[in-house]
């Protein structure tokens, strides 16, 4: 992997400190805990956290406050060392074929809400993706509060970032990979494309959905079928929905 530029300097929450130990632990450089913060989970944190050579500190709530910019963080803040790493699309690919399974990735267009990429990515990792590409410019990035919505799972998951999309999902069906944009108007439903074989679920973002050349680079475009009187989906449950459908049909 090679170094992104967008630094993700602190983590937070009980379930995505472990899920970064659970991985290693490597580039933790401090565990922080808030004082009186003694429960079983929070002392196992701490255990690791020492095992890894990481310093551990106890503070106020108010300074972890402060470190997190947030009071959601459960007396847990780890302050990790460098930048998050992105992968190579090259790499996600390749995870594939170590795995010896037909690739199924997912592309975002413009998501700019942290809290859906992080949704996103804690859906692919549950469903078996082999990674999430998204764009370098005017989307958001693996940020602390990404990390938080994944619940910590991103340190599962491979992260390309990429400068174009359009050219992204070319060079791709170069790979033999087939690209799905999915939209409300899409012309079938996801469920009648057979999603077997190597697979990219393009999404867009909350407001303007799919650019047009991206939409066009597209192999195929398909919608989420509902019965309810619901209009859409966001983005992150609009993901789920179909990265179970295409965990459905290859299970079959």
């Amino acid at each position: 992997m090679k170094r992104g530029d967008a630094p993700t300097r602190v983590i937070y929450g009980v379930n995505p400190v472990k899920e970064l130990l659970r991985g290693g632990g490597e580039e933790l450089a401090e565990l922080w805990l808030a004082e009186g913060a003694r429960s079983p989970p929070v002392l196992e944190l701490e255990r690791q956290a020492r095992e890894v050579g990481a310093k551990v500190k106890h503070a106020p709530r108010q300074k972890l406050d402060r470190l997190a910019g947030s009071d959601r963080h459960q007396g847990v803040v780890a302050v990790l060392e460098g930048t998050f790493r992105y992968a190579e699309v090259s790499e996600l690919l390749e995870a594939a074929r170590a795995a010896g399974e037909p690739p199924l990735l997912v592309i975002l267009d413009g998501v700019e809400d942290p809290q859906h990429l992080g949704a996103i990515i804690r859906s692919a990792v549950a469903f078996g993706a082999h990674g999430v590409v998204i764009p370098r410019d005017r989307a958001v990035g693996v940020t602390s509060g990404a990390v938080k919505a994944s619940a910590g799972v991103v340190a599962r998951c491979r992260v390309a970032r990429v400068t174009n999309i359009s050219r992204t999902i070319e060079e791709m069906k170069s790979a033999g990979v087939w690209s799905v944009a999915l939209a409300a108007d899409g012309d079938r439903e996801l469920g009648q494309l057979d999603l077997k074989g190597p697979t990219a679920l393009v999404m867009g973002s909350e407001g303007e959905g799919i650019r047009p050349l991206v939409r066009r680079s597209c192999d195929h475009g398909a919608r989420i079928g509902m019965t309810g009187q619901v209009e859409s989906l966001s983005v992150s449950a609009a993901a789920s929905v179909a990265l179970y459908e295409v965990a459905r049909q290859r299970r079959k």
